[in-house]
């Protein structure tokens, strides 16, 4: 009887392992994959500054991406290993964003005169 308690919970452990294990791969896979498709909000704002003119600009949503990015580069700083991929992703938004909003509030007092 004991023996055989001690092969059932040895295979709901080792069950329990490779559970937890695959949640773990999947969730580095995902995690990497997220940080990768992230670089892509910074692009698209360089991309926006060199090829389109400031009056396709949104405030708003200049805005609320230069807070996004605040908070996750500090996010990226405080977490245990520092995630330096996302800190460079979100400190090259924030510059990206920051030139932007720039650009709106230059068009925005040329429009004015």
């Amino acid at each position: 009887m004991r023996e055989r308690l001690a092969r059932i919970f040895g295979d709901q452990v080792r069950l329990k392992y490779a559970v937890w294990h695959e949640i773990a791969q999947y969730t580095l896979i995902l995690c990497n994959h997220t940080i990768v498709a992230n670089w892509g909000i910074p692009i698209a704002a360089i991309g926006d500054a060199y090829y389109r003119g400031p009056e396709i600009i949104s405030g708003r949503m200049t805005t609320a991406l230069c807070i996004y990015s605040a908070l996750f580069m500090r996010f990226s700083i405080v977490v245990k290993p520092r995630n330096w991929l996302l800190f460079s992703c979100h400190a090259t938004n924030e510059a990206a964003q920051m030139f932007q909003g720039f650009r709106l509030i230059r068009y925005n007092m040329s429009e004015k005169k």
